[in-house]
């Protein structure tokens, strides 16, 4: 963890700087005398507040963790608390909202899912993200399904997030978001009562529009 003291503007700039790097040099590459370079900041700054490259790293999982947290949140927050279609494709979205899909951040998240099987703060950052996504799905199945099975279903949909973003990771034309929430919306038909489908027509703001234009 960072030392308390390092100020709000420098920290984000290392953070960017952390991206910037592993984007351009892969993780290995990116070394502390690299990362300061590209923050305009001495090796001294990042060692004495972060205790070297691990606690820079930690600290830029962190601040992704963040923004992904974020972006889940606030599309939930659009949501129709009614809808649970609605909310579990709101998660869907949030989980690839644009502030993921950016390259630096696509290369940071693969440095990531590699270094922490090695580091035990990592690990440990990507269990509390992995048991975040799936308490919000199992919120929502919960509501539609007996609990044993809402939380095999929230796996399988947990499952397929994080495959379809790492195919589109590895993939020169990027992430596709909307395939993902084809994908997941299949998925989901299969899984759950038709009648909460109807109900996601009714509520979605596309739904209220096709009712309004007789679509």
């Amino acid at each position: 963890m960072p030392k308390v003291g390092m100020d709000k503007v420098r920290k984000p700039q290392l953070i960017k700087a952390v991206m910037q790097v592993v984007d351009e040099v892969g993780f290995h590459g990116a070394s502390v005398a690299l990362i300061g370079r590209t923050a305009n900041v001495s090796p001294g700054i990042i060692n004495h507040y972060f205790g070297g490259k691990d606690g820079l790293i930690e600290a830029t999982m962190r601040s992704v963790l963040q923004d992904l947290s974020s972006g889940v949140q606030e599309q939930l927050a659009a949501t129709n608390p009614d809808d649970i279609v609605g909310r579990i494709k709101a998660i869907v979205r949030g989980n690839f909202d644009p502030r993921q899909l950016d390259s630096s951040v696509v290369k940071t998240w693969l440095a990531f899912w590699a270094h922490a099987m090695h580091h035990p703060v990592l690990f440990r950052l990507q269990r509390v993200n992995e048991r975040r996504l799936l308490s919000h799905l199992r919120r929502e199945l919960k509501r539609a399904l007996p609990a044993e099975r809402a939380d095999f279903v929230a796996k399988g949909i947990a499952a397929l997030i994080d495959g379809i973003w790492l195919r589109g990771a590895l993939n020169p034309r990027g992430i596709d978001t909307g395939l993902a929430l084809a994908i997941i919306t299949d998925y989901l038909e299969r899984q759950l009562p038709s009648e909460l489908f109807e109900l996601h027509q009714r509520l979605s703001p596309e739904g209220k529009a096709k009712a309004k234009t007789g679509n």
